[in-house]
């Protein structure tokens, strides 16, 4: 049974710094990709950024790019985002998504089909 569990969310100022992580405990293929996706209030969920488990492939979208990094931890099964610069429409709950059947490191949530319960990003002004 694949468990996803995500931790780190919090409140910070404009400008600021957060570092998401999570754990996926019962994958067993190696070849398969993980992700971060965010839903406002009001807004569809959409994707942040993915990463193969090999940390080969990267997929951010255009306006985290520069500002937020994504990185994969293979002994432990753990999947990290450090966000920077944080502006306060990067405000939403984060969760994080496993993808077990190879699609090629897209943010479309409907390749991933295991998902962590979320973690609240707020950035104040």
């Amino acid at each position: 049974q694949v468990q996803v569990v995500e931790s780190g969310g919090g409140l910070v100022q404009a400008g600021g710094s957060l570092r998401l992580s999570c754990t996926a405990s019962g994958l067993t293929v190696d070849d398969h990709a993980m992700g971060w996706f965010r839903q406002a209030l009001g807004k569809e969920r959409e994707g942040v950024s993915s990463i193969s488990w090999s940390g080969e492939f990267i997929h951010h979208r255009g306006d985290v790019k520069g500002r937020f990094n994504i990185s994969t931890d293979n002994a432990t099964n753990a999947l990290s985002l450090q966000m920077n610069s944080l502006q306060p429409e990067d405000t939403g709950i984060y969760y994080c998504a496993a993808e077990t059947t190879w699609t090629g490191c897209t943010l479309n949530s409907y390749t991933f089909n295991y998902w962590g319960q979320g973690t609240q990003v707020t950035v104040s002004e």
